[in-house]
This record gives structure tokens, sequence and C-alpha cells, in this order.
């Protein structure tokens, strides 16, 4: 018998062409920023992302645009899963879903605190209508109906920028990220982009590489057609590929 198709993630709805004349990666200055100001529209957010360029916004000042040289990365066969990890695979009986929370991904992301301060409404807004056009997507964790854990981002063709990702649950956000890399990965991706590295993501594989290489990565894969697959699974489905 032939085993059932998966459900992937709609393709993105073309955005119309940005209005303003964002800036080439390579003018940025030592901190990364290229310019500030713009707007938060689908059509400029999408511009942006496809030139290597995220807002990050910063108190008492208008919206920056960076492009950091170096630029944060986690190969998709470079994750590193420790035995912790595994062992809560093994116990916690949660259940891993993509795109059934999106909103739900962001708003908890938008709560840890001091690091997450950057996510501000007109952030929230914005991801939000980029998801609803098929830009952006979440991985949900799952213990019975409460969520948590997950992570979100803005995926352009191969290459999936990863924005903030949050747990209630020791792990959970590690399983989320797992069960992203493990789905693009199988999708075809090539990249997982994590903008700059920290001490936390450093553990768990990520890398910094030279901005003109991640952007070629991003040049050549960007218009792929690379969907995530939407089908729910236990987290105890991801040690058969974490071994």
């Amino acid at each position: 018998m032939e085993r059932a198709s998966r459900e992937l993630a709609p393709p993105p709805r073309p955005v119309p062409a940005s209005t303003w004349l964002l800036p080439d990666p390579s003018d940025a200055d030592e901190d990364g920023v290229v310019g500030v100001g713009a707007d938060l529209e689908p059509s400029t957010l999408v511009d942006a992302y496809r030139r290597g360029l995220f807002p990050w916004p910063h108190p008492g000042m208008p919206m920056p645009w960076f492009s950091p040289d170096p630029r944060g990365v986690l190969p998709l066969d470079g994750l590193i899963v420790h035995r912790s990890l595994r062992r809560t695979l093994r116990r916690c009986g949660w259940q891993i879903t993509v795109d059934r929370d999106f909103a739900g991904v962001v708003a908890a992301c938008a709560q840890r605190g001091e690091e997450g301060t950057w996510i501000t409404a007109s952030m929230a807004r914005a991801y939000r209508r980029l998801h609803r056009l098929g830009w952006a997507h979440s991985v949900e964790v799952w213990e019975g109906a409460t969520l948590v854990g997950g992570i979100y981002g803005v995926q352009l063709g191969a290459v999936f920028t990863g924005e903030s990702m949050f747990h209630r649950r020791s792990d959970a956000s590690k399983v989320a990220l797992l069960a992203l890399v493990r789905r693009l990965s199988a999708a075809g991706g090539a990249l997982l982009d994590v903008q700059l590295t920290t001490p936390h993501l450093r553990t768990l594989g990520a890398e910094d590489r030279p901005r003109e290489q991640f952007l070629a990565v991003l040049a050549a894969g960007r218009d792929a057609d690379v969907r995530l697959a939407l089908n729910p699974e236990p987290a105890a489905a991801l040690l058969a590929t974490s071994d």
C-alpha cells in the first residue's frame, strides 16, 4: 500500500514590490546596521529578508535594519542533540504541530521578560500578517491542550530565519527547534539562519559564517519551493532522527 501523502504548507502568496529602496548588506556599519526607517509592510519585510536584512527595534530611535557580519547560522546537519534532550523526548509525551497557533507562539515569545521586549506590538502584527500570507511559520509544542514551547520565523525558500523561541517546560524550545530543523531538512531546506549566535545557541550547534557566504546561500535558495510538512507528530518521533 502507498503511504498517504503529507500535507504541506501552502506556497507564500505574492506581495507587491517594496516602495522602499533598501540598502545593500555590504553597506552595514561595524554593528551590522544598514539603515533606519522604512516600515513593516509585508512587501518591505519580504524584500528585506530576501536581501539578508532584518528589523530589530531599539527604543527611542527609528526602526534599525541589520545585516551582521559574521552571520549566525545553524547547519541543518549540525544541530547538537544532547543526551538530556533525548531523555526528554522519550518521556515528555508532547505533541508537535506546525502553524496551528502562530499568534500564540509570537505572544509567548514576547512575554519572555527583557529578552523578548524587542517583539513590540507593531512587530507582532507585522509577523502575523506575514504568516497569513504564507511567509512566516511556527512550530508548536503541546502538553495536552497547553502550549508549552515553540519557535517562529520567516521562510525564504530553502532558508528559514528563526526570530524567537520560548519554553514553559524545560527543553520545550529545544524540541521545537529540533522539529523545525528536521522538517526543514526533509523539505529540501539549506540553512537555519539564527542571525546572531549566543552562548546558548552555540551549545546547540550554531556557528558564525562570513556574511558573504550566508548571502550566497540565501541567493541560491530563496526562490526554491521548500514547504514544511504540517502533519502533527509526537515529540518521541524525533528520536528516530536525533541519534
